[in-house]
């Protein structure tokens, strides 16, 4: 199996220099005044890439809302579209971007154990059909045995895929994956050799139109396991919490007009539909298959349920077991994931992935 992405530790070094200043005469020259502190960062970076659910963001830039609330906070942000999934959080790990789009696992995998302390800002959805296994001129899951499977190795598409076979009594021995970038995966279907593949909407509603393309599996059968947020920096966030208020507010006014059936409501459906490359009809199908957490009091309560806890324990034994963790890794709890009321997954003192509530809530009670 190839590695789909180079793993890089991070490691930051912070570096005091103390200059001498020779003083004119012993004793007696005056210390120099204490340099000001440093002005926080303002100006913050925001990288999405196109998938249904984070579309209100590249919608949010566009009509001014999120604007609207980087003004009211005093920050500056620039939603910024990255073409290549991985790349984002290649550029997150990196320090490119203060905030990506991402699922729970991809947080965990990439810029979590690449050493970058992350917090999930909120929970926007999780997949309820959005992530499926494809099978070309085949009537079941059984019959993916012993075929090449095209899918963003490592990512969500690898879990639902090991998920997808467990259910099937089938092993990841009884396939062969063949790593295939999310921006290659629907034209990459029509090859000669492609028998089977794994991907994610828009890319799935495109595929699911070809000639002998059927859909075996999906992740309504795992609700509440593949999950999809905003992460962000958590020395970002913790130097400026304007940062996560502007974030937060851009979001829920953005998804209450997302989801609201209304001319308004429509008319920004039709535009992250265009954005997406798609048309409405087909963006609202993609609608039907992920769970929104529209209102701030439902994504609260999904933050601080223990089924929040369950899921991530499955994903981060899968991410362990597939060496996600890096070659230095010797246990699954290498990496601690916080949650809300103190829970802790792993080594509680090297906590990489935070569950934090502090923004949602001040939503769910209109405080912002």
């Amino acid at each position: 199996m190839s590695v789909l992405f180079t793993r890089k530790r991070f490691m930051a070094a912070m570096v005091a220099s103390c200059l001498a200043l020779a003083s004119c005469g012993p004793k007696t020259a005056e210390k120099a005044p204490a340099a000001p502190a440093a002005a926080a960062k303002t100006s913050y970076k925001i990288g999405w890439t196109i998938y249904a659910g984070w579309m209100p963001w590249a919608y949010a830039q566009q009509s001014g809302i999120v604007k609207k609330w980087a003004d009211k906070y005093g920050v500056d942000i620039q939603l910024v579209q990255i073409n290549d999934y991985v790349e984002s959080l290649n550029q997150f790990s990196a320090g490119k971007l203060d905030g990506v789009t991402a699922t729970n696992m991809d947080a965990l995998t990439v810029p979590a154990a690449a050493g970058k302390d992350t917090t999930v800002l909120m929970i926007g959805d999780y997949s309820n059909g959005n992530d499926g296994v494809i099978l070309k001129n085949g009537a079941s899951l059984a019959d993916i045995k012993g075929r090449p499977v095209n899918l963003v190795e490592l990512s969500v598409s690898h879990y639902l895929l090991a998920r997808a076979l467990e259910k099937a009594g089938l092993k990841m021995a009884d396939i062969k994956t063949v790593n295939t970038s999310d921006a290659d995966i629907v034209a990459a279907y029509g090859a000669a050799d492609t028998k089977a593949l794994v991907t994610w909407n828009p890319q799935l509603s495109e595929v699911k139109k070809a000639h002998g393309a059927t859909e075996v599996f999906d992740s309504s059968k795992i609700p509440g396991e593949i999950l999809d947020g905003l992460m962000v920096s958590t020395e970002a966030l913790k130097a400026n919490p304007n940062l996560g208020k502007a974030l937060t507010g851009i979001w829920y006014e953005t998804l209450a007009l997302t989801v609201a059936q209304t001319p308004e409501g429509k008319a920004a459906r039709e535009a992250m539909a265009k954005l997406s490359g798609s048309d409405l009809a087909s963006f609202e199908s993609q609608l039907k298959t992920t769970y929104l957490y529209a209102d701030p009091k439902a994504a609260l309560a999904a933050t601080v349920s223990p089924d929040l806890v369950t899921a991530n324990d499955r994903v981060r034994k899968f991410s362990f077991s597939m060496g996600l963790f890096g070659q230095g890794a010797k246990s699954v709890d290498d990496i601690g994931i916080s949650f809300p009321g103190g829970k802790t997954l792993g080594d509680p003192a090297n906590v990489k992935l935070r569950f934090d509530t502090t923004y949602v809530q001040q939503a769910a009670d209109g405080k912002l």
